[in-house]
């Protein structure tokens, strides 16, 4: 299997990649012994399914243990970190399909309206975990037929067993509105951010204040809120060809180092690896060699 990431440590391996035959698809598989994802979030939905081994999830509700035979589903900016649950790690098989992507399946398969998510976020389900790890399988062996079809089975089974439209908005209370504002502050000045006393000061605010109204709205504290966004303004600047030591600096990390540290943990490899396969999959249409 080619490998976004192979290191020494006791066999980890990890692939990151997007396969064009099923736009709105992120794939990873990978083995992870050591390697712990921190706190963070995804635009769209994250379904995995574990092969080997025990993957502990750290969702804000509590941890869920993700075995064989189960499938984990996450929706959209739910913040969660991740690291084994037993000493010989995990292996699995993750699908990341676009909020656009989920939508248009649950249109046309289900009764589901609105915004969809999913109600559980483990399920024991043998039949879909075996599923989730078909479509990789086809999309490694360029079967776009088959590896779109499975992909769409696999997620109206999940919505229509665990769906439910997402709750409607409520007007933000203040707080609320604060906390949008910082964020707000905080994606327009992410390579020079304020302290956390300049920002609450901006907003009229004391700085736990602020704190408390940020992580009551997005789940974690504005500063891993801030490396989380940083990443996802990497990965877009890495997939149109920026360079690795560039984007470091242009999101607001010290260095490329900086960078590797934190995308590793947030994506599951390396900046470079996770570039080399986006060159390879849009330059040349194919599929790495699994």
């Amino acid at each position: 299997m080619a490998s976004g990431r192979h290191d020494g440590r006791e066999g980890e391996w990890a692939r990151h990649w997007q396969y064009p035959g099923v736009p709105g698809l992120d794939l990873l598989r990978a083995r992870y012994v050591r390697h712990s994802f921190t706190r963070h979030s995804h635009e769209g939905y994250v379904l995995g399914a574990v092969r080997r081994g025990v993957e502990d999830v750290v969702m804000p509700e509590g941890t869920i243990r993700a075995r064989p035979g189960t499938v984990v589903m996450i929706n959209p900016e739910v913040p969660h970190s991740a690291h084994a649950g037993v000493p010989e790690g995990w292996s699995y098989a993750t699908l990341y399909p676009s909020a656009a992507l989920v939508a248009s399946i649950a249109r046309e398969e289900t009764t589901l309206r609105g915004t969809v998510g999913f109600a559980e976020t483990i399920v024991e389900d043998e039949d879909t975990a075996q599923l989730v790890r078909a479509v990789h399988r086809a999309a490694e062996e360029g079967n776009a037929l088959a590896a779109d079809s499975l992909l769409r089975v696999a997620v109206a089974r999940l919505l229509r067993r665990h769906g439910r439209p997402m709750p409607r908005r409520e007007p933000l209370a203040a707080g609320a509105r604060t906390a949008a504002l910082a964020r707000e502050l905080l994606q327009q000045r992410m390579a020079e951010p304020p302290s956390l006393e300049q920002l609450a000061a901006e907003l009229a605010t004391s700085p736990f204040a602020l704190l408390r109204a940020f992580k009551a709205a997005y789940g974690m504290p504005p500063h891993t809120w801030l490396t989380n966004a940083r990443v996802r303004a990497a990965r877009r600047l890495l997939e149109s060809g920026t360079a690795p030591a560039a984007a470091a600096v242009t999101v607001g990390f010290t260095d490329q180092p900086h960078l590797n540290r934190h995308f590793t943990r947030i994506v599951g490899v390396p900046p470079g690896a996770y570039q080399r396969e986006r060159a390879r999959t849009y330059k040349t249409g194919q599929p790495p060699g699994a």
